[in-house]
């Protein structure tokens, strides 16, 4: 009974951490480029505050995951609040000197907690049996969907709190977000990390894992849920900006994108238990082409708007059905290594579309960038298949 409560304790407190930590990524994006715009005197790098940001995630997934092997998680989701002030309160100090370099420090900064906040998920996985985990996994997302209404009410509450200082304040009120969830994550009781003599003797090599099947297919299903999703939503707004809808339309669009990611994790979990990881992560990938095929039926508001809401979904189903199939690709002494190993190459791939959205859109276009999307959904698709085919021969 006390083991069950304790975990009852851990699921709520990683929810609320999650819902302070996931509010401060929609208050760098949808302010970055504004503010690098303001202080940057090179336009083409307005938009470097936003890509550096995705960038310090991305190389803190390793970093991070060195200090839970052996410090634990709760330490390195601590050290991650602690800089997820400091991030906040330096990049408010950037907007306030007018001093470009300094804004981008404090949103590089940002990633590091970016990086922690993204593992709360593995963290829930630690709290409950094998059969209970994709479970778990959907749970803790849902502190994302109340991180997707504070981020932007903060940045409407905030964005002229400061009027010589305009957007300072929602930083400074990004550093209160994370000044918040430190008590939160104190209180946690995570199981402890593994020791040194058990990591030894019961860890596969990093390379030998990274070149087993469930990893290479759980990880391109990360890879490409999140990366296609990110990419086409940094890209939606200027192409419906291009086709002549308005800022408003667009920014409408992409928060009906945003609640598409986070409602259905309140039912994801169970579909899971139901229907099978590879089932849904399936499922998740063929909405996610279906975005696609969507708009390249039309330019038309309820083309772009439809698209949207369906990369939502098939992301929270893509992307929480292959975190779920990534827990079967390591024993308990490996899973703080695999675990950064594939959150490296999911945010390295979103920093990289950050950078190159932009890029593409003004080359390609928006229906190149639609029909450039579906063959490698179509890639990982088959590799599901091919893996439930050999899974299903050998048990026969």
């Amino acid at each position: 009974m006390n083991t069950d409560n304790n975990t009852r304790r851990n699921m709520g407190l990683l929810v609320a951490a999650q819902s302070l930590g996931g509010a401060s990524p929609p208050i760098i994006i949808s302010l970055g480029g504004l503010v690098g715009q303001q202080l940057s005197s090179n336009p083409t790098a307005s938009t470097l505050p936003v890509s550096i940001y995705q960038l310090g995630l991305a190389l803190s997934t390793l970093p991070a995951a060195w200090i839970m092997n052996r410090l634990g998680r709760r330490t390195a989701y601590v050290l991650g609040a602690i800089l997820g002030v400091i991030s906040g309160v330096v990049a408010a100090q950037g907007i306030a000197q007018s001093n470009f370099i300094t804004f981008c420090i404090g949103t590089a900064l940002a990633g590091f907690y970016a990086a922690c906040v993204q593992s709360y998920r593995f963290a829930a996985t630690d709290l409950v049996p094998g059969d209970e985990q994709a479970k778990a996994i959907s749970r803790v997302m849902i502190g994302g969907l109340i991180a997707a209404i504070i981020g932007p009410q903060v940045v409407i509450w905030t964005r002229d709190a400061m009027p010589a200082t305009p957007f300072a304040g929602s930083f400074y009120s990004q550093a209160a977000l994370a000044l918040l969830a430190l008590p939160l994550l104190m209180g946690l009781r995570l199981p402890p990390p593994q020791t040194k003599n058990a990591v030894a003797g019961d860890a596969r090599p990093l390379s030998e894992i990274a070149r087993s099947p469930q990893f290479i297919v759980a990880c391109a299903a990360g890879v490409v849920s999140y990366g296609l999703m990110a990419f086409l939503m940094t890209a939606a707004p200027m192409a419906m900006v291009g086709c002549g809808h308005s800022v408003g339309e667009a920014a409408m669009g992409i928060q009906w994108h945003v609640l598409a990611m986070f409602v259905p994790s309140f039912f994801t979990g169970k579909l899971i238990a139901r229907f099978g990881k590879r089932s849904i992560t399936a499922l998740g990938l063929v909405m996610i082409g279906a975005a696609g095929g969507l708009a390249l039926m039309g330019l038309d508001i309820f083309h772009f708007w439809g698209s949207l809401i369906l990369l939502g979904v098939g992301w929270n189903f893509g992307f929480i059905g292959a975190t779920a199939l990534l827990t079967e690709c390591y024993r308990p002494a490996e899973r703080a290594k695999v675990q950064a190993l594939n959150d490296f190459l999911v945010f390295g791939t979103v920093a990289v579309a950050s950078f190159g959205s932009g890029e593409l859109l003004h080359t390609a276009g928006w229906n190149g960038i639609n029909y450039g999307m579906l063959p490698l959904v179509a890639v990982v698709l088959l590799m599901l298949g091919l893996q439930a085919r050999r899974q299903k021969m050998t048990a026969a």
